[in-house]
């Protein structure tokens, strides 16, 4: 290489060196929406269903300490990682839950509001998860990130492809959700990466998911029942039982069919994006943010929100 050249090359680097290290660059853009839910809103928003509403309530319970402990496991390898791609989707993927955690926020005081022991299971998921970020190794704790991330990735799918689903939602919940999976699918792969740099071995990785399952099922069992007990809907056995049969119904149950792409997850070769969502994305970056989305001008006014309290703050 000429010295010309090597200038050039040098300068172009430069130049795009900025672009690197953000995760819009990289597709995995933080977006900041300020979803708000007036007292107004459903108490029974999917399906009209109390146990569904209140089982999709207790998961957004666990999003804010849930998905700060992810950040948290990404970031502590954050300085190791050399190649400038997966550094941007790193600090996309900081962005995004970071985001996620505010806006389920959000919706747990809401539920609070309605009487929902929310806020209660977050501060005691959060005690938790201090414990493990204190005495569990590194690389343990990013092993348990990336198979909770291999769940949000497969669940969200499920979401994005399937109309019948999103139809069950109140439109102020469909919309976060609907946001919420399509940024948990533009960065599925990121925590594995970081994974497969730092360590690697595939031993954790299987070894982490099975008490990973069993513990993360006992944890929405046990707060869902606290939910239905502070609802007053524990013994509403026909809702329970046709909600029950919804999720787990055999191959037409919403999450007992994700068992083939969720057992993938064991194959020694496994990748995220073998579950190609390329075109999916485009299809719901279109729907929620394009000219015409869904989500446009929210997107739009959040931003200029945020603009007018930094420069309040300047």
């Amino acid at each position: 290489m000429n010295t010309h050249t090597a200038s050039v090359t040098t300068a172009k680097s430069a130049a795009v060196a900025p672009k690197q290290a953000t995760g819009a660059s990289v597709n995995i853009p933080p977006r900041r929406l300020d979803f708000e839910f007036p007292e107004t809103m459903s108490r029974y928003y999917f399906d009209n269903s109390p146990f569904l509403s209140s089982f999709l309530t207790t998961l957004s319970a666990l999003f804010p300490e849930g998905e700060s402990f992810f950040v948290e496991s990404v970031r502590a390898y954050r300085d190791q990682i050399t190649d400038p791609v997966l550094r941007a989707q790193v600090s996309g993927f900081i962005g995004q839950e970071a985001m996620h955690s505010k806006e389920h926020a959000s919706f747990n005081e809401a539920a609070t509001r309605m009487g929902y022991p929310v806020l209660q299971q977050d501060k005691e998921l959060g005690y938790v998860l201090r414990f493990g970020q204190r005495f569990l190794p590194k690389a343990v704790q990013i092993s348990i990130t990336t198979a909770l991330e291999h769940y949000t990735a497969i669940i969200a799918e499920m979401l994005l492809r399937d109309p019948d689903v999103q139809q069950k939602f109140s439109p102020e919940m469909r919309q976060l959700w609907l946001w919420h999976a399509l940024e948990e699918n533009e960065h599925k792969t990121v925590a594995y990466d970081v994974y497969e740099q730092v360590s690697g071995s595939y031993l954790l990785r299987a070894g982490t998911m099975i008490p990973v399952t069993a513990i993360f099922f006992a944890v929405v069992a046990v707060n869902h029942t606290r939910m239905l007990v502070a609802d007053g809907k524990l013994t509403n056995f026909k809702d329970n039982w046709n909600g029950l049969k919804y999720c787990w119904g055999g191959r037409k149950g919403v999450f007992s069919r994700l068992l083939p792409v969720y057992l993938d997850y064991f194959r020694p070769d496994f990748h995220p994006n073998d579950h190609d969502t390329s075109a999916l994305l485009d299809e719901w970056r279109e729907k929620l943010f394009g000219n015409k989305g869904l989500l446009t001008e929210q997107l739009k006014t959040a931003g200029k929100k945020k603009s007018r309290k930094l420069a309040a703050a300047a």
